[in-house]
Parts: C-alpha cells; sequence; structure tokens
C-alpha cells in the first residue's frame, strides 16, 4: 500500500510516500481502507514536534479520515466487513493514521457513516466536531449530552465560526436548539459562519462587539466555544452571563491570558480548557454518539455552500496539505488517498 510517513520532527518536507505492507487488524481492531484523510492543526503540530515528541520511529499522520472496513481481527463482528465508517484519533498514542491507503484502529474508533453521507464529511468530523461537543457540554448549567432540544433557551458564541471547530460548534449547536451568536473578522467569513448555521455574525474588528452581542442576549451568553483566549477574553467576560462558562480549545496569537480574580469571582465564571486527549473516554464516547446522531440527522454537511469550504489535495501532496493548515487556510483540508 502507498503511506505518508515521516521519521523525525520537522517543516512538511520530512513526509515522505512510501510503500508499506498492508497491516493487519489485531484482536479488537478493524482494517480500513482509507478514502479521505482530514488534516487539523494537531496533526502539523505532532509532525513539526511543537504538540509532542514522536514516540515511534516511524509515523503515519493523521487522526481523522472516512473509508470502508476491509478486514477485522478477533472479537469484532465479522458483519462490520464492507462497512462505511469515519475514524477519530487513528494516530493518538499510534504509529499508523489516515494518510495511507490501510489503517489499523481500534473498533470503537470507526464509527459507522451513512451511506447517504459522503466520506468528505466524515473525513471533516473527529477533532473538530468531538471537540466541539465537548466545549457545548461542560457548562454548570448546561446539559453533558446533546440531541435535538439539549440546548433549547440557550445563547452560544462561537468564536471564529469560519474555522473547522466552529463551524462544527454552530452546527451542532444549532441542532441542539440553541441560539447561535458567531464572532468574525470580516464579511466572507460572516458568510461561512452565516452558511453553517449562526443565526447572527458580529465583527471583532469594528465597533462594539461586546455591545453588538449584548443587544442581541440581553441576558448575556451561556457557552463561549473560544479559540483564541488570550486575544477574546475581555470580550467574553463582557458578554457572559452568570455562571456562563468559556470552553477554550486553543489560544490562536499566542496572546497572554490574564484573569481579573474578582470579575471572575462575581459572574462566577466556569473556564473550561479542553483537549480530546485528556478528555476521558466516558466524555468522548458521549460525544461519538452524539457526532453520530447529528450525522445521521444531517446536520454536519461540509463545503462551501454549507460554511467550511473544502481544500483537497491527492496522497502524494500532504506535505502542500500541512502547509495549507499550517498557513490558515480558511476551510477544511482533505488528503484524497483513494487513487
Amino acid at each position: 500500500m502507498r503511506a505518508i510517513i515521516y521519521r523525525d520532527n520537522g517543516g512538511p518536507d520530512v513526509l515522505q510516500l512510501v510503500e508499506r505492507d498492508r497491516p493487519a487488524p489485531a484482536p479488537g481492531e478493524v482494517l480500513v481502507r482509507v478514502a479521505v484523510s482530514g488534516v487539523n492543526p494537531t496533526d502539523w503540530q505532532a509532525r513539526s514536534g511543537v504538540a509532542h515528541r514522536k514516540l515511534f520511529p516511524e509515523i503515519t499522520p493523521h487522526l481523522d479520515g472516512a473509508g470502508v472496513i476491509d478486514a477485522v481481527g478477533d472479537g469484532v463482528d465479522p458483519g462490520r466487513v464492507g462497512q462505511r465508517v469515519w475514524l477519530f484519533m487513528a494516530a493518538a498514542g499510534r504509529p499508523t493514521g489516515t494518510s495511507a491507503e490501510f489503517t489499523v484502529v481500534p473498533a470503537e474508533q470507526a464509527v459507522p457513516l451513512p451511506d447517504e453521507v459522503g466520506f468528505d464529511v466524515g473525513a471533516s468530523l473527529g477533532v473538530p466536531a468531538l471537540t466541539a461537543h465537548r466545549a457545548l457540554t461542560v457548562a454548570e448549567d448546561g446539559p453533558r449530552r446533546l440531541r435535538p432540544g439539549a440546548l433549547n433557551g440557550a445563547v452560544v458564541l462561537a468564536a471564529g465560526g469560519a474555522g473547522a471547530v466552529g463551524h462544527a460548534v454552530i452546527q451542532l449547536a444549532r441542532w441542539a436548539g440553541a441560539m447561535v451568536i458567531s464572532t468574525v473578522s470580516g464579511p466572507e467569513k460572516a458568510k461561512l459562519a452565516t452558511a453553517a448555521g449562526a443565526h447572527h455574525t458580529i465583527s471583532y474588528r469594528e465597533g462594539d462587539p461586546a455591545a453588538d452581542i449584548r443587544a442581541i442576549a440581553p441576558d448575556g451568553v451561556d457557552i463561549v466555544a473560544e479559540v483564541a483566549l488570550g486575544a477574546n477574553l475581555a470580550l467574553d467576560l463582557a458578554v457572559l452571563r452568570t455562571r456562563g462558562t468559556i470552553a477554550t480549545y486553543a489560544n490562536q496569537g499566542g496572546q497572554a491570558v490574564e484573569l481579573n480574580v474578582g470579575q471572575n469571582m462575581v459572574l462566577n465564571t466556569r473556564l473550561q480548557f479542553l483537549v480530546l486527549y485528556t478528555a476521558g473516554p466516558q466524555a468522548r464516547a458521549a460525544a461519538v454518539e452524539d457526532v453520530a446522531a447529528a450525522v445521521r440527522d444531517g446536520a454536519l454537511p461540509v463545503g462551501a455552500q454549507h460554511g467550511l469550504p473544502l481544500h483537497r489535495f491527492p496522497l502524494h501532496r500532504t506535505a502542500d496539505a500541512h502547509r495549507a493548515v499550517q498557513d490558515g487556510a480558511v476551510g477544511k483540508v482533505l488528503v484524497d488517498v483513494a487513487p
């Protein structure tokens, strides 16, 4: 099979296209013929060594993807062979991610994908959708699970709604019944956030965004899904309701975070940091179940018409796909693995 690998941390040029033997699934695993591989910031961060040092002599990167189960290991229902699936955390603690024609994952990390849902959607779930679910289910007064109606009456602020996680936050929050506001940098990204389902978009670069948000939600925002905590914390606190939650999954721009302790005490702010790796198996399993239900309901489409433009690269140009993510491509970067 063809596979992308790297042996040393570094820039995109460390990625190599090689031929490798097709792996065999161990007990409890499935072998998946990968159709599309999704690229996330954490993938290039792992490759570069920013996220963590490499754990294996050779690594096939990428956490997310979609394809068809080709074989199963002992203890896995043989009826799953031929099943269309989406994959998550494929390369987490393992050397075999989705940037290869075949990959092996624990059976529970290959989630059934409905026949009417494309592999592009499947490869775009994983990190963004599961992170979005976590952000929406950590509020003190909010639900731990998402379903239609779970967020009825809640106001969600999706910071950076044109990004992959922000896009999933908008879609999942809408599916669960929330009123969704998204902050954006300009008109083009406002169009994307609106296409994703945001009820309102607010420019954080013009006018008085806090006043604009308060005009929409006078009682304040229940949940902020935050991508740039250092840059946006003052705005978040200005619009947060008492006992509201700021769920932060990144700090784009790297601006230092300074907390006004008294202000947060009075608000009873919940400041929740989150990453999938350490969220715990119960939280991840719940997220997978709820995201799968949203997919079955058609709530997580992708593509420019749905607010998430797709940028496609063939397998041999995986290094270019990494460069696109590193350079801040707006939308979702995908690698077409199947020839």
